[in-house]
Parts: structure tokens; C-alpha cells; sequence
């Protein structure tokens, strides 16, 4: 009799070998799942809708994303039933969705650089409500326009420039009056077709990895090769459109027929956006690297003498010692310490400048005789300067060069002195009858430096002088300044009210000023020796400058706030008319204006003897030079 073997026994060893396959195929999906993340696969798969989400918003990116869409899901129809307008509309939907919209008023302020580097605002008429703009567009305040002097003090910033940079910071507040040079010298692009090449070069390279990559794009692929190849050989030659080799069109529209249809070809989009990624950070890189590098170069430039002058320097002290001029000095010593004549005072270590100071206030002067001229420099253009206004004349002007660093000052015994020039400081305002951030201001304030305080001890004799800077023109007499009655003031100068003390009570504590008291410039300035020996105006300088250094931790940052607290209260205003100031940074001051002022003042970093200066106002500033002076020909002076 047959043994039968139990159903039972072979059900449960057919539910074993289930339970293993399932456990065997969960082991491998779990260690599928995680490699396909890591390896990115899953971008390769898109939505079960059968849409791409783009982040640009270009028309071509949308017809892109259409045809794609129809193409899609022509090939799925079993699981969409929606037709090709509701595909349409369901991706205009998404790219609405991503779209960044703005208000009017925003892309009303959408700004754009012209060919001349200047600001202008875009055209809004066509602009409707909601519009949409660029990912990549910024918001751009509308340049300042040229509003009167006054207002408030806000901060250092600048809006008149297009340049800004990813802080927010302006162009102006990291580099200066640099900004202002650059936009107005800015030149059209030279080599066009050199750089149509480098970035048709750029475009290449991005596509030429994924399309490699493809086994049915091998043509394209070495295509895309040799282009790459081509245009690298003839760059490496080439750094001038005039370098080019004759057939460089040819090659360039190859190049651009491969780059089309490498962008027709469906590729992984990350790799490419990597890619150029990778050139725009390199790019951007340079760029940031020129700009810091030409505007050292700027501030080089504006801090340096220039070759023509300090070869007209050395020149002129080589010919003082070849020849004396001891009678000469002699006659006019006697001028030099007659308190009823007038007397001008001059701080400069530029021949040019102190001739053009010197010759335009006797040009337009009633009488010349009256008028005497102390030209205060330093040791190393002492007898540069002597000989100059020897070999020159200047009508009947007596004309003094002292040497700074031979003074012999009761109050400076054991401290030697040094030239120093008026300080500038760049300082931005807004105006007070429409204070917003689009009408910021900048303006360069020059003050005394610290030598101006030691004019009672320098002229002893002497009981009022007029004080002029090196970077002034005078352009009408004088003489009606030493008739001013300044009764109790001490300092006749220009006010400057948009900088007031109060703003600056974080440098000068809170006690010992008016916050209402406003800020003067040097430039053109009256001042009452007796008065300011009454006062003892050098002694009040001397200790503040020593109270604020310690707090400020530079003597230069200090000077001003010292200077402003001294003659607090003490300053006689002159009329708005008498200086025209900003010719050496502004360079949309009206004509009119500088044509009929007395006294032109190019405070700015822009001065008229550097090549920097501002074309349009070294005019007003050349024509006191003696073009007929050969060492001026031999320097290069005019070249």
C-alpha cells in the first residue's frame, strides 16, 4: 500500500519560498532606491502630467516648454485627455505661477545704462499694471538730479552712479569720484568680434559635455569639437579684431549653427546650468578684479604728481642755483610786512597751480600794486617756486615764497614743521525740500589743515589776509573783500548748512556746540588776524585736535571736527554767489553760472592739471598758464 504524502506540507513550502522572494525583492529595492538618488537619476523622470518647470520666463523658454508639452503628451495619450489649448493654458498657468510680478511704480524705475554710462529711466507707457519683469532685474532708484546747495546730512552714499555692487553699497561710496571719471570717459566697445568669438566659445564648452554623452549625437558631438578647437587656436593668436584671419565670419557662423542645434538637442539641463555657472562666477571674478585695479590706478593717478610737473620742478631748481637773484628778492622784502597793502596767502607744492592762483587775481584786479602774494611750499619745490615767480611777471604784484619747513614759530619750538594742504572730505547730503533717498548728494568740504592755524604766528605783522587755495580761479576783483565788516567774526568763508554740527555728535560729544551751527569750506577765506589772536583760536584747535584724536584714534579724522567746533560762531557768511565750487567731481554744473562767478573752486579728486580733470572745465583753469615759457614745452606741459 502506497504512502501519500499531506497537501499540507507542500502549500507551506511553496508560502516559504514566497515569503523569501518578497523579502529578497524589498533587500534590493532598498538599496536601488538610495542609488538613484545618488547618482541624480530621478531627474531624468518627469511629472505624470507631462510638464517641464522652467525658472525663466523668456518668450522662446515658453514656446520651448509648449512644444515639448505637445510632443509629451502626444506620445501619452492613453493617459491624457486634455486637449492642446488646455496644455497651452495649463502651462502658461505654471510659468505665471513662477513669474515674479512687480507693481507699476517698479518697473516704472527700471533703469537703463545708455552708450554714455549715464542713468535714464526706462519708458513706462507701454508698462501695464503687474507687469513682468526678469528674475535678475533690480530695482534701481532714479538718479539725483542737480537740486541748490542745502539740505541734511544722511549718509555717505551716492546714487548717481549705475554701478552698485552685491552689498547695495554704490559705486561712489567703495571707490570714490572713480565712478563719475569712469561713466564720463566710458568708451564704446573696441574688438566686438573678439569677444562675439570668446562667448560663442563660452556657449560651446557648456553644451560639448552633455552632448558627448549621447551615443546618437556623435556627429553633433565632434562637430562641437572641432569648432571649439578652431576658435581656441585662433584666440590664442588673436587679441585685436585686426589680428583675425580673413575667413573668422565663416568659422563664426559654423559656431553658431553647432550651438543651435547643441540647444535643440534635449540634454541634462543641470549639467550645462553648471557649467555656466562656473563661467559667469570666473567672469564675474575678473570683472570685480579690474574694477578694484583701475580704481587704485584712479586714486594712484589724482595723489601723484604728474611727469610734466615734476620735471618742471627739477628743472627750474637746477636753474635757480646756475644764476642769483639776490637784488631781485631784496627790493620787494619791504612789501612783504606792510599791513595796509593786500595780502594773499597761498598753501601749494604745485608751480602750475599757485601761477594760475597768482596770475588770475592780477589780471583782474583794479590795481596790481597793491596786491602782495606769500606762497607757503615745502622744501623740495622751495627754490622751484622762487624761480618761477622771478623769471615771470605778474604786473606790479610783490610776490614772497617761504619755505614751511625753515619757519622759526615761538609756539613750535623743538617740532618741526611740514606742508600740509587743505583736507577734503566727500560727504552726501539729501535735500531739505525733498528728502528722499533718490536726491542724495555728494560734495567734496575742504578745511583748514593744520598749518592754516599757525597764519598769526607766521605773519606777525600783519592784521588781516585773504587765504586762497591752489585749486581756485578767480575771475573778477577782489578788493571788494577787504572792505567786508565782519565785526566780532574772525573767518569770512562760505557756509555750508546741509552739514550741520548736530549730525556729527557721535565725533564731537554732546556738549560745547550748537547742533544748529553749520559746516564753512575753505577756498576763498577772509581772515581777522587781531581777532583770531584775541581769541586765542590756535590754542583752541591745538586742544581739540589732541581731545579727538584720542577719541577718533586718527589725526586726520579729526581735523575736521576740530576745525568745525573752533571758529564755531565765528564765521562770517559770505554771499552763495561769490564761489561756484565742484568743478573737480560734478560734472553738470551749468554754464551760465561758472561764466559769471568771481571766484571758480575745483574741490574733488578731478583738480585741472591732472588728466583726470574735467574736460570741459580745464578751460577756465589753462588760460592763466604762460604758454610761452619754454620749460613748459620742454616738460610737456600742454601735450
Amino acid at each position: 500500500m502506497k504512502s501519500v504524502v499531506p497537501s499540507s506540507s507542500y502549500g507551506g513550502k511553496r508560502r516559504w519560498r514566497g515569503l523569501v522572494i518578497a523579502v529578497l525583492g524589498l533587500v534590493i529595492l532598498s538599496m536601488l532606491v538610495p542609488l538613484v538618488f545618488l547618482l541624480g537619476l530621478h531627474n531624468g523622470f518627469h511629472s505624470p502630467s507631462g510638464y517641464i518647470y522652467e525658472h525663466t520666463t523668456s518668450p522662446s523658454t515658453q514656446n520651448a516648454i509648449q512644444r515639448y508639452d505637445v510632443g509629451h503628451s502626444h506620445n501619452h495619450n492613453h493617459n491624457h485627455n486634455r486637449s492642446k489649448g488646455e496644455q497651452s493654458n495649463r502651462v502658461q498657468d505654471l510659468i505665471t505661477k513662477f513669474e515674479p510680478t512687480l507693481p507699476k511704480d517698479a518697473v516704472k524705475n527700471y533703469v537703463r545704462e545708455d552708450k554714455n554710462g549715464t542713468i535714464s529711466s526706462g519708458s513706462n507707457d507701454d508698462k501695464p499694471e503687474g507687469s513682468k519683469v526678469p528674475l535678475n532685474a533690480v530695482q534701481q532708484p532714479p538718479p539725483s538730479s542737480n537740486n541748490p546747495r542745502g539740505g541734511r546730512v544722511d549718509q555717505v552714499i551716492h546714487t548717481k552712479t549705475s554701478y552698485d555692487d552685491d552689498g547695495g553699497k554704490s559705486c561712489e561710496l567703495t571707490f570714490g569720484s572713480y565712478c563719475l571719471w569712469q561713466q564720463e570717459h566710458k568708451e564704446d566697445m573696441k574688438d566686438v568680434m573678439i569677444k562675439k568669438l570668446k562667448d560663442q566659445l563660452f556657449v560651446a564648452r557648456s553644451y560639448y559635455p552633455s552632448i558627448a554623452k549621447l551615443p546618437l549625437q556623435d556627429k553633433l558631438s565632434r562637430q562641437l569639437k572641432q569648432n571649439i578647437q578652431e576658435l581656441e587656436h585662433v584666440l590664442s593668436e588673436s587679441t585685436t579684431d585686426a589680428d583675425l584671419p580673413s575667413l573668422i565670419e565663416k568659422k563664426s557662423q559654423k559656431m553658431e549653427v553647432a550651438i543651435a542645434r547643441a540647444k535643440s538637442v534635449p540634454v541634462d539641463c543641470n549639467n550645462v546650468d553648471k557649467k555656466l555657472r562656473q563661467i559667469f562666477d570666473l567672469t564675474e571674478d575678473e570683472a570685480d578684479f579690474h574694477m578694484k585695479q583701475s580704481a587704485f590706478l584712479y586714486k594712484l593717478n589724482v595723489q601723484t604728481m604728474p611727469k610734466s610737473l615734476h620735471c618742471l620742478s627739477l628743472k627750474l631748481t637746477v636753474e635757480y642755483f646756475k644764476s642769483s637773484h639776490y637784488d631781485e628778492e631784496k627790493a620787494a622784502a619791504e612789501k612783504f610786512k606792510d599791513s595796509s597793502l593786500y595780502h594773499y596767502v597761498i598753501f601749494s607744492n604745485n608751480v602750475l597751480a599757485a601761477t594760475v592762483v597768482i596770475n588770475s587775481t592780477v589780471m583782474h584786479a583794479k590795481e596790481s600794486l597793491n596786491l602782495v602774494f606769500h606762497v607757503l611750499t615745502d622744501g623740495q619745490n622751495y627754490y622751484a617756486m622762487k624761480l618761477w615767480f622771478l623769471r615771470n611777471n605778474y604786473k606790479e604784484a610783490a610776490i614772497e615764497v617761504l619755505n614751511v619747513e625753515h619757519l622759526d614759530l615761538d609756539s613750535q619750538k623743538g617740532d618741526p614743521l611740514h606742508l600740509s594742504l587743505p583736507e577734503e572730505f566727500r560727504v552726501s547730503f539729501q535735500d531739505a525740500d525733498n528728502p528722499s533717498m533718490s536726491q542724495i548728494r555728494t560734495e567734496y568740504i575742504s578745511i583748514f589743515s593744520h598749518l592754516h592755524y599757525l597764519l598769526p604766528d607766521i605773519f606777525r605783522n600783519l592784521n588781516k589776509v585773504v587765504v586762497l587755495d591752489e585749486d581756485v580761479v578767480i575771475q573778477q576783483d577782489l578788493s571788494v573783500l577787504w572792505n567786508l565788516k565782519m565785526g566780532e567774526k574772525v573767518n569770512g568763508a562760505m557756509q555750508f548748512c546741509s552739514v550741520r554740527l548736530g549730525r556729527l555728535r557721535s565725533y564731537l560729544g554732546q556738549k560745547g556746540y550748537s547742533p544748529n551751527s553749520c559746516a564753512w569750506m575753505s577756498g576763498l577765506n577772509i581772515i581777522d588776524l587781531v581777532r583770531w589772536r584775541e581769541l586765542g583760536l590756535t590754542q583752541t584747535y591745538q586742544r581739540l585736535i589732541k581731545e579727538l584724536s584720542i577719541q577718533e584714534g586718527s589725526m586726520k579724522g579729526s581735523a575736521w571736527s576740530a576745525s568745525l567746533v573752533t571758529f564755531e560762531n565765528k564765521i562770517y557768511p559770505l554771499n552763495e554767489s561769490w564761489v561756484v565750487s565742484g568743478l573737480g567731481h560734478d560734472y553738470v554744473i551749468d554754464t551760465q553760472a561758472i561764466n559769471t562767478a568771481p571766484v571758480l573752486h575745483y574741490n574733488g579728486k578731478m583738480k585741472p592739471w591732472l588728466d583726470l580733470g574735467i574736460p570741459k572745465y580745464k578751460s577756465y583753469w589753462k588760460k592763466f598758464l604762460n604758454k610761452e615759457d619754454q620749460l613748459l614745452s620742454e616738460c610737456n606741459v600742454y601735450s
